[in-house]
């Protein structure tokens, strides 16, 4: 899953970044409202974690015109300010989850779960069914009949985004854009090789469960 952080505390973000990287989560950091409402804007991302004191335009303005042009992704306020009111104001207007500074990166992991379990992402115990087969994104792995199938990260994230499409095809460019940041030097050729080495996991797991290209559109999941 990809995260946008928009937090103008630098040694704070790097530091939940590196966490989130070893969840499996891909994140891309914004260190002012301005270009934190930019990144937010392309909708490209899972979760938003979303400071209220910002530099340039502060949370609450940045929540608000997201929801002003239909962003619906989930975002989880991340404050000092840790008061009723600062915690009132931001859900009414729009936040999904209000997170006060000092916090554990246990909770805030858990947080994130929880969204995702409401966008209807993830299962008991983030187990995934895929087909007859079970997917772990938290441990990189395709389990059936007890035995097991390791993904990498990024073919586990690529099997997560084509799942969350339900169906519908992906195309190598949103590929692109959930699983690699902005600045990423990635071609299409990347893409391609990473559909073609999970589509063998898959077949070596299952055999029933394949990902099928169209042309000029791009890749989904089939049974």
């Amino acid at each position: 899953m990809k995260v946008l952080m928009v937090e103008d505390e630098r040694d704070l973000a790097e530091a939940v970044t590196v966490i989130l990287e070893k969840n499996n989560f891909t994140v891309d950091n914004a260190y002012d409202g301005e270009y934190g409402l930019d990144c937010a804007l392309s909708g490209i991302y899972d979760f938003i974690i979303l400071d209220i004191m910002l530099p340039k335009k502060d949370g609450l303005r940045v929540l608000k015109e997201l929801r002003e042009e239909g962003i619906k992704t989930p975002v989880l306020m991340l404050t000092a300010k840790g008061e009723l009111r600062d915690k009132v104001v931001g859900l009414d207007t729009g936040a999904d989850d209000y997170l006060p500074k000092p916090f554990h990166v246990d909770e805030l992991l858990a947080r994130l779960r929880a969204l995702g379990r409401r966008k209807g992402e993830l299962h008991v115990d983030g187990i995934i069914p895929v087909g007859e087969l079970n997917f772990n994104p938290q441990t990189l792995t395709l389990t059936k009949n007890g035995n097991e199938t390791k993904l990498t990260l990024k073919e586990s994230q690529l099997l997560e985004l084509l799942i969350s499409y339900k169906g519908s095809y992906v195309s190598k460019d949103t590929i692109i854009e959930k699983l690699w940041s902005y600045d990423a030097d990635v071609e299409d050729s990347h893409v391609e090789s990473h559909i073609s080495l999970l589509r063998k996991k898959l077949t070596n797991a299952d055999g029933k469960i394949t990902i099928k290209t169209s042309r000029g559109i791009g890749y989904r999941i089939e049974e």
